[in-house]
């Protein structure tokens, strides 16, 4: 399958993802982008907009689907539990080559984390990292997830990525426990105040994302 449409930005392809695509098919064309980076073709970031699916990463607990709805479920392959990916979420894959970039893979999540912070500081959102498994932000119900990170790595060459609550339902987290943490509360920029679009967020991720990795 073709992507839908692609451009580079310098050394990167940036290939937005039909959101008709199943995750299998968005899965296998990253899988694809692997071999050819691992062969010397370009960095690629991929931008995907998912239909309403649970995906469970490599450590997932059975006892965290709450089961509370028919959204599919399906096994990603990524590091880390569950997690929901659905309209309204920007949802990126970067396939970077991590044999050039110093093949430390927790930099790696902290530059993650750093491009989020910084995309989110564009719309004034004051979002941090607390942990590996994304970026969060104060609201006044305490402390909630507003991006997810699961990555995966092959050959120093990684995949799977991060997700973005631009405007999800964010009721459809409540079928699982995102990233088996139970104390804390999941948000969108939407919910935040901030009234962006996709369009609007696209380009702030994307030129961050040239100051972070390029």
């Amino acid at each position: 399958m073709q992507p839908t449409s692609a451009k580079q930005l310098n050394t990167f392809d940036i290939i937005y993802i039909d959101k008709k695509t199943s995750y299998p098919e968005a899965l296998s064309q990253q899988e694809e982008a692997v071999q050819k980076v691992l062969s010397g073709h370009k960095e690629t970031l991929f931008m995907v907009e998912h239909p309403a699916l649970y995906t469970a990463g490599s450590s997932a607990k059975a006892a965290d689907y709450l089961g509370k709805n028919a959204i599919p479920v399906i096994n990603s392959g990524r590091g880390g539990q569950y997690t929901y990916h659905g309209p309204g979420q920007r949802v990126a894959y970067p396939i970077l080559d991590l044999r050039t970039r110093g093949r430390d893979l927790r930099n790696y999540i902290t530059m993650l984390q750093t491009w989020l912070v910084n995309t989110l500081k564009t719309f004034d959102i004051n979002a941090y990292s607390a942990d590996d498994v994304g970026v969060w932000v104060k609201t006044p119900q305490g402390e909630a997830k507003i991006a997810a990170i699961g990555v995966r790595v092959r050959k120093w060459v990684t995949f799977h990525g991060i997700a973005l609550n631009i405007h999800p339902d964010l009721s459809h987290f409540e079928g699982i426990i995102p990233c088996g943490i139970q104390n804390k509360g999941v948000t969108s920029m939407h919910a935040l105040g901030c009234n962006a679009t996709m369009e609007e967020v696209d380009k702030a991720l994307i030129a961050a994302f040239y100051k972070q990795f390029a």
